[in-house]
């Protein structure tokens, strides 16, 4: 698990945000410390009032940048000016508020406690489906915590599901350290089956399903990407960490795929699916990476245009066989890790760039987000901002049309049709 330090400046609605991102990472079983010297992760909460407060974001970014091995940018201007953080040549991810607790992870599982139960956070519903995972990566702390897989019935699931529906849920977050080996610890695979019997709950929902690592999910690639076309209650949206493009760097890993099974299971939903996202991420600067490796890593990078992408840069963790290695350099991982980020920025900025002009139909208000805005996922869980939403009396919950009208790096902006 990862040490981060947390800075917040601005409003109210910034120490909000941040004191959920605190929840999430300590519900995580990340360890907040005092300061960044300290910290393997440095999360910067960012204001934009006026021109002196962004010279003082920018100038504090800079130096978090420098004084940790990551660097997480959100807040008021990562969402309204990100780019001035990539113009001054700022070595950090720029991230909505919720992403964070996802990107904070050194390439490690999610976890969850061993009570964990369903959580309905405005018209979003979380539901833990399993707890612990199949794998036994060199890098990775979190199996000391949750040991191998334990997956309920999926009776259980569904039933836990419906509730959060039945309690006013618009979105199911579907959440494990490894959901793509649901159901391994009894047998079989069986997330595709867990889907379908969600989908079928009555009413008006959308469902996200969580991290699943490539290797559980190429035993069920095809029925899996056969759900996901069946049902428009699901995302189409799919969360498959290759970590590398090389499979010399995943054999010491211990990931248990290699390249071509990640490029079998994208192979599988492009045929399926018309519009959809890739989710991945990749480690950088792990100690046996040679500059070949790394080469891999961005050409599969640039093959498959992931249009979310996770970039972490490696660090050792305590009691893990990679803590034994040698490691690199941090130049060595700043540079990798900012040449693959700015590969990224591109990948990302197309993908939205291509939306704009478009209608996306359906399209679910999830929560609000800054000033008079709400943010809103569409069939392939792609943001989209409206402004001004109370103009059009949209609030979280609502399904609306939208045409596109711009985008930023991360996200579109879109208006009622």
């Amino acid at each position: 698990m990862a040490r981060y330090h947390i800075e917040t400046y601005g409003c109210t609605s910034n120490r909000g945000e941040s004191r959920e991102i605190e929840r999430r990472l300590r519900d995580a079983g990340h360890h907040q410390v005092d300061g960044p010297d300290e910290a393997d992760v440095a999360i910067l909460n960012t204001c934009t009032v006026v021109e002196k407060t962004e010279r003082n974001m920018l100038r504090r970014a800079e130096e978090l940048a420098d004084e940790t091995a990551d660097l997480f940018i959100t807040g008021c201007m990562a969402l309204a000016q990100g780019e001035e953080f990539a113009q001054a040549d700022v070595d950090g991810q720029v991230l909505h508020w919720d992403e964070v607790p996802e990107a904070v992870t050194n390439g490690e599982c999610p976890t969850t406690t061993p009570d964990a139960e369903p959580i309905l956070d405005g018209v979003v519903g979380v539901l833990p489906i399993a707890r612990g995972c199949m794998s036994d990566c060199s890098y990775c702390i979190t199996k000391q915590a949750t040991g191998k897989i334990d997956s309920p019935p999926i009776e259980e699931n569904v039933a836990k599901a419906r509730a959060l529906i039945h309690a006013g849920a618009k979105e199911i977050r579907i959440t494990g350290q490894d959901t793509g080996v649901y159901g391994w610890d009894e047998g079989e695979r069986k997330l595709h089956r867990l889907l379908e019997e969600i989908c079928e709950i009555e009413g008006d929902f959308r469902v996200r399903v969580g991290m699943a690592n490539p290797k559980g999910v190429h035993g069920i690639r095809e029925e899996l990407a056969d759900v996901f076309a069946a049902h428009e209650e699901l995302y189409d949206f799919l969360h498959a960490p290759v970590q590398s493009g090389s499979d010399d760097v995943l054999g010491d890993m211990r990931r248990q795929h290699q390249v071509e099974e990640y490029l079998e299971v994208i192979e599988t939903f492009d045929e399926a699916l018309d519009y959809w996202t890739l989710s991945t991420d990749f480690i950088v600067g792990y100690p046996t990476e040679t500059d070949h490796d790394h080469a891999q890593s961005m050409a599969l990078l640039r093959e498959t245009r992931p249009e979310k992408i996770n970039v972490t840069r490696f660090s050792k963790r305590p009691g893990t066989d990679a803590a034994e290695l040698k490691g690199l350099g941090g130049t060595i991982k700043k540079e990798r890790s900012k040449e693959m980020s700015a590969v990224k920025r591109d990948i990302v900025a197309d993908a939205y760039e291509e939306m704009v002009g478009e209608t996306r139909e359906d399209v679910l208000v999830v929560e609000q987000g800054t000033a008079d805005s709400v943010k809103c996922r569409d069939s392939a869980y792609r943001q989209i901002i409206v402004q001004h939403a109370s103009d059009y009396g949209l609030e979280p919950g609502d399904f609306v049309d939208l045409e596109v009208t711009a985008h930023e790096t991360m996200y579109a902006f879109g208006k009622p049709v």
